[in-house]
């Protein structure tokens, strides 16, 4: 006789439900991540056309690049549709934002591999890597004469890395609470519990803005004297913060006006995109009485100031060209660009020190700028100044304030929790890059640089006049971990790697 199926009791059902509730569905994340691998596929279509015109013969790397890079694309997603939703938990947000940074350097480094430039694995990850977080750290060299193809997909990686990091410094990170980034959640939209469907109208919004700077910055250029290509590609790493160049003299080998071009298209980049999209709407009053704004022109101010002044002193004389090049690559190091015009190294120790430092600053939340960003050491001050003053009067009320408004102190915890362990993962991967043979410069600037995205570190290896193919394997993948990291402001990676997340 068969015996009767017995329901589960309701506190048995509602462990039951809960258990589904918590339980991690890869599918949300898998899905958004085939869609955004995809959408590079397509990208490589662009370089593609160039090198069809261009007649090299080159057009055939992208053609099956592309193809690869749609078809696995196409079947994650395809795979992962079942399980879409109108939003993503905490657990899925966390996972997507640094799957996507991991998944798409991937598929990004095929061309090099494949292309003329036949890298290996591990030097076509770092370059796509070092593109896509826009890093600008190269492993390439002789840029002069490869095929134009492949310079266009530098530009683009770079490109898509920089609007990439608006939307996650918009949608995700916010939500994410990383690095008191949610003091910007009213600016950068209400999204929690839906996620997916409001970071693609936030990007559609943030696209224009930044498509129409881009194409500001090519028509500039163009009237500086460059190719409509050289334009095309330097207006991308610009705007972006990326600093890729056509050539390896950087900005070297182009006309001194560029120069003037690019610092003014570097700062409007490493301002708070979500000002532009209020000063389009007819509001200027945000971006003018924005903190981060007023600090990140200051600091500027005061930093080219004081290293025109060095410079003045050792050369006895005060030229154009002199404020022209302190200008230049103050801007370019302190929005993590990377841009160089010309060897810094040579100003003497104490220029040196000050480029090392600058790298540390960054520019405004919410932009394509990276490293520490203005906000935080304003915070940081805000918190000390209120120790200071609760010292001298420790039964008096103090609380720290940014733009008027009062601080929380999960806010303030969340920005300490950041210098700590941005501090510590500095010294974590110098003594690491140590361990693989370089030197101390090299390892503390090449650690400084990766985990700050700004391209360039300092020393005859890897500074301004050089590059990173001489290093060895072991360093590049340490830089390459680094780079991806940094751009995902630290915590959002680390994360990961905790018991309690993948905890069930």
């Amino acid at each position: 006789m068969q015996s009767p199926i017995v329901p589960p009791s309701r506190a048995a059902q509602q462990r039951i439900e809960a258990n589904a509730r918590t339980m991690l569905d890869l599918r949300p994340v898998g899905y958004v991540i085939g869609l955004t691998v995809m959408a590079l596929g397509c990208a490589m279509l662009l370089p593609l056309v160039v090198d069809i015109a261009e007649g090299r013969g080159h057009w055939e790397v992208f053609a099956q690049s592309a193809i690869m890079t749609i078809l696995v694309g196409g079947l994650v997603a395809g795979a992962c549709r079942n399980g879409v939703g109108d939003g993503l938990n905490i657990r899925q947000t966390f996972l997507l934002t640094t799957g996507v940074w991991v998944v798409l350097p991937l598929f990004g480094a095929l061309p090099f591999m494949l292309g003329e430039t036949a890298l290996d694995f591990t030097d076509a990850v770092f370059e796509a890597m070092s593109g896509l977080t826009t890093t600008g750290s190269t492993v390439v060299t002789g840029l002069d004469a490869l095929p134009k193809g492949i310079l266009l997909w530098r530009g683009i990686m770079q490109w898509l890395g920089g609007v990439g990091i608006i939307v996650v410094a918009m949608v995700f990170l916010p939500e994410l609470r990383v690095g008191g980034m949610q003091i910007f959640r009213a600016e950068s939209f209400d999204t929690m519990g839906k996620i997916l469907p409001r970071a693609g109208e936030i990007a559609s919004r943030i696209s224009v803005i930044y498509l129409g700077m881009t194409i500001a910055c090519m028509m500039a250029y163009i009237l500086t004297g460059m190719t409509p290509f050289d334009a095309t590609v330097h207006a991308m790493t610009t705007v972006s913060t990326g600093g890729m160049a056509n050539y390896d003299a950087s900005f070297g080998a182009l006309a001194p006006s560029a120069e003037y071009v690019a610092t003014v298209f570097m700062i409007l980049a490493a301002l708070p995109i979500v000002r532009f999209v209020q000063l389009t709407a007819g509001t200027a009053q945000p971006l003018l009485r924005d903190p981060q704004v007023r600090g990140f022109f200051l600091t500027i101010l005061s930093i080219v100031g004081t290293l025109t002044l060095w410079q003045f002193f050792q050369r006895a004389h005060f030229t154009e060209e002199t404020f022209r090049e302190v200008l230049f690559n103050v801007v370019s190091i302190m929005t993590g660009t990377g841009y160089a015009s010309e060897n810094y190294m040579l100003w003497g120790p104490f220029a040196v020190s000050i480029f090392f430092f600058v790298g540390l600053i960054g520019g405004c939340a919410g932009s394509t700028s990276c490293s520490v960003k203005i906000f935080r050491y304003q915070l940081l001050f805000a918190s000390i100044r209120v120790q200071l003053a609760r010292i001298r009067a420790p039964h008096g009320i103090f609380i720290p304030r940014y733009a008027g408004k009062t601080v929380g102190d999960d806010v303030l915890n969340s920005v300490m929790s950041f210098f700590v362990f941005f501090t510590v993962s500095l010294g974590l991967i110098a003594v690491l890059l140590g361990l693989t043979g370089l030197d101390f410069i090299t390892a503390l600037s090449g650690a400084a640089t990766a985990l700050g995205n700004i391209g360039p570190g300092l020393g005859d290896t890897i500074g301004p006049a050089g590059n990173f193919a001489t290093l060895n394997d072991t360093a590049k993948w340490i830089l390459t971990a680094a780079m991806l990291i940094g751009r995902l402001e630290l915590l959002a990676v680390y994360a990961l790697f905790t018991v309690t997340f993948w905890r069930i």
